[in-house]
């Protein structure tokens, strides 16, 4: 028996749809996102402009009702939406390029219809994130993903000062006119030798993989206009080499001097330094016999 098209769980009644939309070119669209755009019962979308404007390129003709929902109204509609999911509808809601709820609305509905027991199911496809992953030329068998950069300097740096020692890849989304600021602030923190890649327009006419360090990147950046949508990949860091243990035994003495128990001094220089709590507290207590 050939099976119902789009025989996911909860097509009897009714269900939430998340599904991945294209990044740039609709040829990319899948199927299944043609046939849920054509018989979903409403369909919230990010922006309904840009909907029309990908369902046109497909092209696909919907039936259901269209509502907006991004940021600023997504608290507002959800009440609305996991109504129209209990009374038996489609929900469907897209992102304008890729994979809602991915820095994207999209997290609280699908939270809120999870806490109801509500169906709840996926149609994946493009994703910006592993795109720029496998386009960056960098290791990224592990990797994380840190959404948008905080926007204010200070914030900024502090934000990369988490990324200094982290060893997987690093993906992040950034304005086109703030990239550049974020790469010097990368920089100064980060050094300008760590290796990254700044991916823009991906899947689209102008797409434009730029590799190199962070200071070549920065350079690029300065050079002229960042345009389109960007995504940064950020190599993971080389592991640092341990100091010698007896290296520390002076940083141990001063917080216990400060009134700090050994064992906690200990656990704290140790694991800042990146070496064995046993073989330093060993060498701080040879220290104390021996003054």
């Amino acid at each position: 028996m050939t099976p119902a098209p789009d025989s996911t769980p909860g097509t009897a009644g009714g269900r939430l749809v998340l599904a991945a939309t294209p990044l740039g070119d609709p040829r990319d669209a899948s199927p299944r996102l043609r046939e849920l755009i054509a018989t979903a019962d409403v369909i919230a979308a990010e922006d309904t402009r840009r909907f029309r404007t990908l369902a046109a390129a497909l092209p696909v003709t919907w039936t259901g009702r269209v509502v907006s929902h991004y940021d600023a109204v997504e608290a507002e509609r959800l009440p609305g939406l996991l109504a129209a999911v209990r009374d038996g509808a489609t929900v469907l809601v897209v992102s304008d390029a890729g994979m809602p709820a991915v820095s994207d609305p999209g997290y609280r509905l699908v939270a809120a219809a999870a806490a109801e027991d509500l169906p709840v199911t996926c149609a994946p496809g493009p994703s910006a994130v592993t795109t720029a992953l496998v386009l960056s030329g960098l290791p990224c068998e592990r990797f994380c993903f840190d959404g948008f950069p905080p926007r204010r300097p200070g914030e900024r740096r502090r934000w990369l000062e988490t990324l200094r020692d982290e060893r997987r890849a690093v993906v992040f989304f950034e304005s086109p006119r703030r990239t550049a600021d974020t790469l010097a602030d990368a920089v100064a923190v980060l050094g300008g030798g760590r290796r990254a890649a700044v991916c823009r327009e991906l899947t689209k006419t102008h797409e434009q993989v730029v590799r190199g360090t962070l200071a070549e990147l920065h350079d690029w950046a300065t050079g002229g206009d960042v345009l389109g949508e960007v995504t940064v990949v950020l190599a993971g860091a080389e592991p640092r080499e341990a100091p010698p243990v007896e290296s520390l035994v002076d940083a141990v003495r001063e917080r216990t001097d400060d009134g700090e128990r050994l064992k906690d001094a200990v656990a704290a220089v140790a694991e800042g330094a990146g070496v064995p709590k046993r073989e330093l507290y060993n060498a701080a207590l040879a220290a104390r016999d021996r003054a």
